[in-house]
């Protein structure tokens, strides 16, 4: 789950924390506090000596994942760093060995992904160093008086003052602005600097960095940097939404049925407001007079997608529907933050898909969720499903440090409040058990691999819980009595398993200074400092384990067909980058031997019964106008769907190209 911290950790350095290093009057030492769902789980210490030198520690603990890096700095005159030095290890614990030097007026990088060198000024954005280096940056574009700066190894990052306020605490007093960074991913990163420009906070609802002292004033700060985020949204959709004002009529397209998981060639489709008004073949079906007119020539209209793994934040809106994803089901996430998105989106005051939410429940404990409700009680776990239920939410999603023998009381009072339950298996109880209490859907399928480890695997609250499968999953035989049976087990209980491939495909094949194959197909139309995530790799691996990992994810391919032949339904969502990576999802799928067409159905019309939306989900009159024009047959080769030309959601039409140069993405090059 949560890759979105992971997704997150990638571009810590981007929009990290901001302290004034070259500043003479900065105070010798700065500390800062990792701050996780309300809990301070890490921290970073900040030492300034003279000459603009600069020594930082920073390390957290995000069940059992987190970075710990000793980076040291060098900082010019003019903001630019002139050295850097970083040791340790990434969010996934694999080593961290990163340098940077400028010798005659010539700047050379190196770390376990990059080598490179150019001449000329410029900011280095390390791969894995601390908050602070954003910092660095936030004092090197002051000094540049509003004019760009260069980025190494590529890009340039611009800088906005959006806000500020007199914040106190604990009888000290302190005024602070908040300043936007532009360039470094999809939208831009909010840093909070006191009058001295050192560092105080980037606040946030999961996960925020602040000075030190001053943890209390994290909500105060996260809702103006959400007013701030909510004015640009909102510009966004007054400048993106389209919304016809006469009927649409998509004529001689190629259509997928998506009941029947087929094509059918020259149709016509006619919406009006909201609502698909007639569909069919174009010699039988007359547009309105007035209709405004899309040639659907040499193209396939798809149903709207469904994202069935998803943890949303706003940029998410964007990235999902220029992807072709109007509909995203939330497996987690603050209740208040996600109930802001989700009435923003259906109003159409900001540009998102459809919400259907799961509220996650945990066990307190040094590996707990970093969001959601948690219980150690049956008092408290009924209190949660109750909560969730009045709230409007159709899933409970349980998690890893959950005690397991809360798990039936769980279900009994979900069902009769006509939820499902699913989530991660709890540490200490096994799939198969999970499935027999009556839990409805399985998260990921590292866990239908864990089911056969129960004796090897100690705490899977850890990231033991992908190591394992790494070193195990592919000297399981698919074809043992055990995996029979337990495929039977699900079968007979009707259970649904959410694979999120893409989500493994990076951490257990992903290799530094190698792209990694979830990104190749889509790389350079990506943000170029976001381009250089692909090639920081995922698990740490060894010579020894190295095509063992590579085997593993082989097999978990293997053991989707497998569930697949077997009728066990199965979920396309991501639990990573939105809307690209449900594309990369549906790749996955085919790639272990679905048909594109079945891929197509799962992401639409299966998911669309699952949540028992029977107005979305497939394209016939009187249904919901949620609809994806894509260039080529997708049903046919899987790899068009990331040939998005127009996504209508609700009846409303988006330019995919417009909607992906808003967030940093360009566009595919039509045929």
């Amino acid at each position: 789950m949560f890759t979105r911290w992971l997704a997150l950790c990638t571009i810590l350095v981007f929009l990290a924390p901001n302290l004034c290093a070259s500043d003479t009057a900065a105070p010798q030492i700065l500390r800062f506090a990792v701050v996780i769902n309300g809990r301070t789980g890490g921290s970073e210490v900040d030492t300034f000596g003279p000459n603009g030198q600069l020594d930082s520690t920073f390390e957290f603990n995000d069940r059992g994942r987190g970075p710990k890096v000793t980076s040291h700095y060098a900082v010019s005159a003019n903001g630019l760093l002139s050295y850097v030095d970083i040791t340790g290890n990434d969010y996934l614990k694999a080593p961290v060995d990163e340098h940077f030097a400028v010798e005659n007026g010539v700047s050379h990088w190196k770390s376990t992904s990059e080598n490179g060198q150019t001449a000329g000024p410029g900011f280095y954005i390390s791969n894995n160093g601390p908050p602070i280096e954003g910092a660095l940056l936030v004092a090197a574009l002051l000094k540049a008086k509003g004019s760009p700066i260069r980025l190494f190894p590529s890009g340039e990052a611009r800088l906005e003052r959006i806000a500020d306020v007199a914040l106190e605490s604990h009888g000290k007093k302190v005024h602070v602005a908040d300043y936007a960074i532009t360039g470094l991913s999809f939208e831009p990163q909010t840093i909070w600097l006191d009058d001295d420009q050192h560092f105080f906070a980037i606040p946030g609802k999961w996960f925020a960095f602040v000075r030190e002292g001053w943890e209390g004033t994290n909500e105060q700060l996260y809702a103006l940097d959400r007013s701030a985020e909510d004015a640009r949204n909102a510009r966004l959709a007054r400048e993106l939404a389209h919304r016809p004002a006469k009927p649409v009529a998509v004529e001689h397209v190629r259509l997928f049925d998506s009941e029947q998981a087929v094509t059918r060639e020259d149709q016509t489709v006619i919406v009006d407001g909201d609502r698909i008004i007639a569909v069919g073949p174009s010699s039988t079906i007359v547009p309105p007079s007035n209709a405004q007119h899309v040639d659907g020539k040499g193209n396939t209209l798809v149903p709207g997608l469904f994202d069935m793994h998803a943890h949303l934040e706003a940029v998410q809106g964007p990235l999902n529907i220029a992807s072709g994803v109007t509909s995203a089901r939330d497996m987690g996430n603050d209740i208040d933050e996600l109930r802001h998105l989700q009435e923003q989106w259906d109003q159409g005051t900001a540009i998102g898909p459809r919400v259907w939410k799961a509220g996650l429940i945990d066990g307190r404990g040094p590996f707990q969720a970093p969001t959601g409700a948690y219980a150690d009680t049956s008092e408290e776990a009924h209190a949660a499903v109750t909560r969730y239920a009045d709230l409007g939410y159709v899933q409970i999603k349980l998690y890893s440090s959950l005690h397991p023998e809360l798990v039936p009381e769980i279900v009994k009072t979900a069902h009769a409040r006509g939820l499902r339950v699913s989530g991660h298996i709890p540490n200490g109880m096994t799939a198969s058990q999970f499935v027999q209490v009556g839990a409805d859907e399985v998260q990921h399928i590292n866990f239908i691999f864990l089911n056969f480890l129960a004796s090897q695997v100690k705490d899977t609250r850890t990231p033991e819980r992908f190591t394992a499968v790494g070193a195990n999953a592919a000297k399981l035989d698919l074809n043992a009595k055990e995996v029979d049976d337990f495929v039977e087990l699900l079968r007979q209980h009707h259970t649904v398993v959410d694979v999120t491939l893409a989500t493994f495909e990076g951490m257990f094949t992903g290799r530094p200074g190698k792209i990694s194959p979830d990104y190749g197909s889509i790389l350079d139309r990506l943000p170029a400092q976001v381009q250089r995530q692909a090639y920081t790799g995922g698990l740490a691996v060894t010579s020894e384990n190295d095509q063992l990992y590579k085997d593993s994810y082989e097999a978990m391919l293997r053991m989707t067909k497998r569930l697949y032949d077997a009728g066990i339904p199965i979920l396309a969502g991501t639990d990573a980058t939105p809307g690209i990576m449900l594309h990369r999802e549906l790749e996955l799928e085919v790639r272990a031997g679905i048909p594109a067409a079945k891929a197509l159905q799962i992401a639409t019309f299966n998911a669309a019964q699952l949540l028992k939306q029977n107005e979305l989900g497939s394209i016939a009159p009187g249904k919901l106008a949620d609809l994806v024009l894509v260039e080529g047959n997708p049903a046919e080769n899987i790899s068009d769907i990331r040939r998005c030309l127009v996504v209508m959601k609700n009846g409303v039409l988006y330019d995919s190209a417009e909607v992906y140069r808003a967030v940093g993405i360009t566009a595919f090059q039509p045929n």
